[in-house]
């Protein structure tokens, strides 16, 4: 059970639940306990969608219509990326 946002933002994306990535990426969304941030927000959408999480898929879609392409491309970027180095 993750407890802290520290747990949270050292989460290894392969092994974490789908339910706690999305929770990591609420936070980045709204800025509590982290600096808000949009693209970290849809980073870990992205990944707990991919891991199955329905909701993720959502919030996801609704965050990338605030979103420049240039923020999206750089996200999925960057999730791609830690999948791959997990």
């Amino acid at each position: 059970m993750i407890t802290t946002i520290d747990e949270l933002v050292r989460l290894d994306p392969m092994n974490a639940k789908a339910e706690e990535i999305l929770e990591l990426g609420l936070k980045y969304c709204l800025g509590q306990g982290v600096q808000k941030s949009l693209v970290e927000a849809h980073k870990w959408f992205n990944i707990s969608a991919l891991k199955g999480n329905v909701a993720a898929k959502s919030y996801r879609c609704e965050l990338a219509q605030e979103m420049s392409s240039a923020e999206i491309a750089e996200a999925q970027r960057q999730a791609r990326a830690l999948i791959t180095f997990h």
